[in-house]
Order: C-alpha cells, then sequence, then structure tokens
C-alpha cells in the first residue's frame, strides 16, 4: 500500500521534471512545503512505523507461541489479532500527523522527489518529532529484535530435542522445519535491524549534534523503504521449496 501512494508522486515529478513542491505547492510559496511534499511527508512516516508496529505483534505472536503455549491458547483470539490491524494504523496515524499540526516540520529533500520530516538544522520545537518518532522506533527494534531472538532460542531448543541420525525421515521431518523457521527468523532479524538503524541515528545525530548532511539523511530513508522492499523477497524465496532444500543440505553438512 505505501509503494502504491507514494512511487506515482515520484514518478509524476520526474516525469514533469519538477519537485514535490512544485506540483503541489503551498499557500506561502515555493520557499515552504507544498501540500504534497507535506502528504509525501506523512506516508513516509506512517508507512516506516505501521509495519515495525505490526512486526512487533507478530514477534509478540511468535514469542508467546513458543514459549508460553498456554497463555497464548487461553489468551489471543482471532478476533483480537483481527483488531490490532487497524487499532495499530489508527494509532501510528494520529502520531504522523502530528508534524502537520505544527509538532514538526516537513522537509523537501534533494533532487526534490522525496519529503520527510527536518531531522536536522532546526530549533527544538521542530526537532522534537523527529527525536521521539526516532526513539518510539528505537523501541519498537528492541522489542523486535529480543521477542526474536527469544523465538530462536525456543526454536533452536526444540531442534535439538527432535531425533538426528539413524531416525526415519518422518521423525527427522519436524526438525528440519524449525530449522528453516529459525534461519528465516534469523534472516529477517538482521534485515529489519540494519535497515532501521541509520535513521534512528541520523534523527539522534541532527537533534544533538548540529550534524545536518542532506545526503546522510536521504541515505537512511532509503535504507527504510528497502526494508519494506526486500524482506517480502526474502519471505518468498526462502518458503520456496528450492531455496529449503538449499539450506537443508548446508545444515547437513555443517551437522
Amino acid at each position: 500500500l505505501g509503494k502504491c501512494l507514494l512511487s506515482p508522486i515520484v514518478l509524476a515529478a520526474y516525469a514533469y521534471n519538477r519537485s514535490l513542491s512544485e506540483l503541489g505547492p503551498g499557500p506561502l510559496g515555493e520557499d515552504e512545503p507544498g501540500m504534497l511534499c507535506q502528504l509525501f511527508a506523512f506516508l513516509m512516516a506512517f508507512f516506516g512505523l505501521a509495519p515495525t508496529l505490526l512486526l512487533l505483534a507478530m514477534a509478540l505472536e511468535c514469542w508467546l507461541s513458543l514459549g508460553h503455549p498456554y497463555f497464548y491458547r487461553r489468551h489471543l483470539t482471532r478476533r483480537l489479532g483481527a483488531a490490532l490491524g487497524p487499532a495499530a494504523a489508527g494509532l501510528c496515524a494520529l502520531f504522523c500527523a502530528l508534524p502537520l499540526l505544527g509538532f514538526g516540520v516537513p522537509m523537501q529533500y534533494c533532487p526534490g522527489t522525496w519529503c520527510f520530516i527536518r531531522m536536522a538544522g532546526g530549533g527544538p520545537g521542530q526537532l522534537g518529532f523527529p527525536v521521539l518518532y526516532a526513539s518510539l522506533m528505537g523501541l519498537l527494534v528492541l522489542a523486535i529484535v529480543a521477542c526474536n531472538v527469544s523465538s530462536m532460542r525456543h526454536l533452536y531448543g526444540m531442534a535439538r530435542r527432535q531425533p538426528r541420525r539413524g531416525t526415519p525421515p518422518a521423525a527427522a521431518a519436524p526438525r528440519m522445519e524449525e530449522l528453516d523457521h529459525l534461519v528465516l527468523l534469523g534472516l529477517m532479524t538482521v534485515l529489519f535491524t540494519v535497515c532501521s538503524l541509520p535513521l534512528i541515528i541520523r534523527a539522534y545525530m541532527g537533534a544533538f549534534a548540529s550534524d545536518f548532511d542532506e545526503n546522510a539523511d536521504l541515505i537512511a530513508l532509503r535504507f527504510l523503504s528497502v526494508n519494506s522492499i526486500v524482506d517480502p523477497w526474502v519471505f518468498i524465496i526462502f518458503r520456496t521449496s528450492v531455496f529449503r532444500t538449499f539450506v537443508r543440505r548446508v545444515c547437513r553438512r555443517l551437522n
């Protein structure tokens, strides 16, 4: 949904060879971010935070189902799972709309096809939102990593308790399935952490070190966008039978 909403705006800016502020100017003229730039900044902030919150919900569910199965069976229902998505989206939308109300300032980044919240070069009122945004992202990242590491530990323990050599294929299948989930969870955790940290670091550097570097901010935004592009492909490719067979052969060789 984020790519479908943001990509046409970028393609239109390139097609007309104009910046976002020129395509959708605001009432204060071209020096200020226009309405289209403000919308783009809101969508960037929203689709950076909302999937992270959903990932935390998924990580918590995985951790509870593996580590606390009785609590999971008793308290987590399909109705609760269906309500988490809209609730997370609503909370993130309210939080990311704060710059539109004056808490934070949208900024257009070179070459004029990106807009995000200003992360450096402003006053305390302008930099309060990016610090709050980065702090919230940092807490979510830490919580997701902690839940995934705990889930990986449970999966590894389950795999070690399964029969090893000299057992029928049917008995060894559960162990390989747990190793599949273990490797997939590890890959997605590393990818998510690497893509999220640059934005958090840049927000703190811009607020407390007065480091105004537009290129570095743009690289951090690109890392954040790469996560949402690559993460589904990691999941899709890893779930194919050919790749899973390759991983199982590597695991057997290592054993």
